[in-house]
């Protein structure tokens, strides 16, 4: 989701809200997709998850208002901030260990921030936030890798889905003649990069994507302050 504003704004000429905005589609209807397959395996904390993701659904629904309101260049450049935080920090060495218990007690609180501001980003940037909810359900709430990457897909579901409620009611106007398309596109998309990502080691696989990631931030930030 995170590459998929970029692709509708640069590729689909897409304006900068309007891309957020079908991003949340794309997101969603591929999140749901996602999360049915690890759901059947066992590997979704179903209360765990519909918690996290209720301290976001607030901040996802007023982020998703406003980002109607706020000027493009801001919003493009809002995005590539993020996007190369999340670059750099897949680059660094897992903070947990692989068993993915966290060394500190669980804290409410921070996982209620944590889980706001995660969906305070969904709603305002349109991306799912995985790479932002998984690090932090495996550092804030413990949860083991596989479980924390299945769960991360209820928690971009609920607040994505919190996002489209706030801007449906802003007269968003998507193409979707183009949307349709793109979402069916991702959804086989997702399925099959799921087969091809267990023929790559997983460290390669986040280092190459960050890489990719990070690429596209800087291009999109300079593109946005340079004249």
């Amino acid at each position: 989701s995170v590459l998929a504003v970029p692709a509708l704004i640069y590729l689909l000429h897409f304006g900068p809200a309007d891309a957020t905005t079908a991003g949340l589609v794309i997101v969603t209807l591929t999140s749901v997709t996602a999360l049915s397959g690890h759901a059947r395996d066992g590997n979704v904390a179903w209360r765990t998850g519909l918690l996290f993701a209720a301290a976001g659904v607030v901040p996802a629904m007023l982020a998703g208002t406003l980002a109607d309101r706020v000027p493009a260049t801001a919003l493009v450049v809002a995005f590539s901030v993020v996007a190369a935080l999340a670059a750099a920090r897949m680059l660094r060495s897992p903070a947990t260990d692989p068993s993915g218990r966290p060394s500190l007690p669980v804290r409410p609180a921070k996982a209620g921030a944590v889980g706001a501001g995660l969906g305070a980003v969904t709603g305002f940037l349109g991306v799912g936030g995985g790479f932002l909810a998984v690090p932090a359900l495996v550092g804030v709430l413990g949860l083991a890798m596989r479980r924390a990457v299945g769960t991360s897909l209820l928690v971009i579901t609920v607040n994505s889905l919190a996002a489209l409620g706030a801007r449906a009611g802003t007269g968003m106007h998507l193409d979707w003649a183009v949307v349709g398309p793109f979402t069916a596109a991702a959804v086989l998309g997702a399925w099959d990069g799921k087969r091809l990502a267990g023929k790559v080691r997983g460290r390669t696989l986040q280092t190459l994507f960050a890489y990719v990631l990070l690429a596209v931030a800087l291009f999109m930030l300079a593109d946005a302050l340079v004249p």
